[in-house]
């Protein structure tokens, strides 16, 4: 059944009166429930869940039918749903890209009057930036927000050997995608959205790439789709158009640095740490470098049975992955 820890922010969100994260983590107990075998409980929790939201929706602003079941099927098979509890606030990230991401958000959270005004939230976001940066994090975070699930589409299980059958797939991936609800990330996007004028093009990938240029631009769905590179520089120049907001994540800078060093290592036991050295020797590592150094230095106390992280400890943590993603 549900953790205490989920307990506890069934509670608090109910008595807040935030009924989106209440459905969010009530779905989390669900998708707990179901990897446990217990698909009947599961189900159950959906359904429950389901109906609270259509009955609170009754009478609202706006009349269609939006399905928050997960896909069955095929479209299982094609999408994979990635949990993280983290939200917004738990992701280090620099102001100007944090607003962005609250204006994005508050689109999402008011759409039916974005609507009623004529006008269309933006729900095709392209996220660049180097690896380790936050972008798939982020995705999770703005699907926690909003209350519905993150989920992750499968290139490996979209992209096939076979005549028109990966174009049959993409299209029974936005097919979901108007019919359900939930954050939809193509991660690692450039893989279908190269350079049509690429040399090594082959037939089906771009019949791929058109496909997906036919159905994001006449997409009609209260589904937030996001494409995620490291390459932007790789990607046809005709997706650029068809996204309402491109977004580009960078390596941290000193205080982001510094703030994730703080937030990984609160709730251990540390010296004396100087942040000028820390941030100084984590100058070029993305957030993901950063955290695998800071989990290095955890593991490398628990091993030695120190009492307590130093500031040499963590020093050389960070410069062994300096080391490492300068010769990867």
């Amino acid at each position: 059944m549900a953790t205490a820890t989920q307990i506890k922010e069934l509670l608090k969100t109910h008595g807040e009166g935030d009924d989106e994260r209440f459905y969010a983590i009530a779905m989390q107990v669900a998708a707990a429930e179901a990897r446990k075998g217990h698909e009947l409980l599961a189900k159950d929790l959906r359904r429950l869940v389901e109906k609270a939201r259509m009955r609170k929706n009754e009478g609202g602003m706006d009349a269609r039918i939006v399905h928050l079941a997960r896909p069955t099927g095929e479209a299982a098979e094609l999408l994979e749903e990635v949990e993280d509890p983290r939200r917004l606030k738990d992701v280090v990230m620099d102001g100007a890209l944090a607003e962005r991401m609250q204006r994005i958000l508050s689109e999402q959270k008011h759409m039916d009057r974005i609507r009623a005004a004529g006008l269309t939230p933006r729900n095709r976001l392209l996220f660049t930036g180097p690896p380790g940066c936050g972008k798939t994090l982020t995705a999770s975070a703005l699907a926690n927000e909003i209350g519905v699930p993150l989920l992750v589409v499968r290139l490996d299980s979209l992209i096939t050997r076979y005549l028109g059958e990966s174009l049959s797939k993409l299209r029974l991936i936005f097919d979901t995608i108007n019919r359900t609800r939930a954050v939809y990330l193509f991660d690692e996007f450039d893989s279908i959205g190269y350079m049509r004028e690429a040399t090594n093009d082959v037939g089906e990938m771009r019949r791929v790439l058109n496909g997906f240029l036919m159905n994001i631009e006449k997409l009609r769905s209260e589904s937030l789709i996001i494409a995620a590179t490291n390459f932007a520089g790789k990607l046809d120049r005709a997706l650029f158009r068809r996204f309402d907001d491109v977004v580009e994540f960078g390596l941290p800078g000193e205080e982001e640095a510094w703030a994730t060093i703080r937030q990984l290592l609160s709730g251990v036991k540390t010296g004396k740490l100087s942040k000028g050295e820390l941030c100084e020797a984590a100058k070029g590592l993305s957030y993901g470098e950063i955290t695998r150094a800071c989990e290095e230095t955890i593991k490398e106390m628990i091993i030695t049975h120190t009492d307590k992280i130093t500031n040499g400890m963590l020093l050389n943590a960070l410069t062994e992955r300096r080391l490492f993603t300068r010769h990867s």
